[in-house]
């Protein structure tokens, strides 16, 4: 082979052929696959075995330190830097502190929520390997794809093409990196 190879894609008609499909390639042992669909299939994310994401983890974590550090700048603010008597109230009146607290736990959970899931999804990625598939254009209209990455542990490109010809694909194409 001339062309190092990214993986193996599979083409289908429907999405119950892909689902199927993926439900077999995950049995067989192979963990870095993907599917490729015009509209989302809520049935693909078990079929490929893909674990439940961490991003909301990470909003209630950055929640958490927007609230915080809402807190930590009006008390340090009002009570260590800069203290002002005024009407005989406490420097550190938390009523007070509330909204300013609430819309930075919001800003710090936004900022997060919107920069993990970039980070988690690997964008920006203007190009992958599978845009070199002349067919993939129709992924966005009428068939569904199903790619067996080469970096995958079970990976060995003449038994991985002969089992993705069991799969009942319409054709099998090589992804070229």
């Amino acid at each position: 082979m001339d062309n190092k190879i990214y993986g193996l894609m599979a083409e289908f008609d429907s999405p119950t052929e892909l689902v199927d499909a993926a439900r077999k390639v995950r049995d067989a042992g192979y963990r870095k696959t993907d599917a490729f669909t015009p509209f989302p299939l809520h049935e693909i994310d078990e079929a490929l075995g893909i674990r439940r994401s961490i991003l909301p983890y990470l909003v209630f974590g950055g929640g958490i330190l927007g609230c915080l550090a809402g807190l930590g700048l009006q008390f340090y603010t009002h009570v260590i830097e800069y203290p002002i008597n005024v009407g005989g109230r406490p420097h550190f009146s938390l009523p007070a502190f509330i909204p300013p607290s609430y819309e930075m736990t919001i800003l710090f959970a936004a900022f997060t929520a919107v920069f993990g899931m970039l980070f988690l999804n690997g964008l920006p990625s203007p190009y992958h390997p599978v845009f070199n598939v002349e067919r993939f254009s129709l992924a966005m209209r009428e068939k569904f794809f199903l790619l067996i990455e080469s970096e995958d542990e079970k990976f060995d490109y003449d038994e991985t093409k002969g089992f993705m010809k069991t799969l009942n694909a319409q054709e099998v194409f090589d992804v070229e990196d």
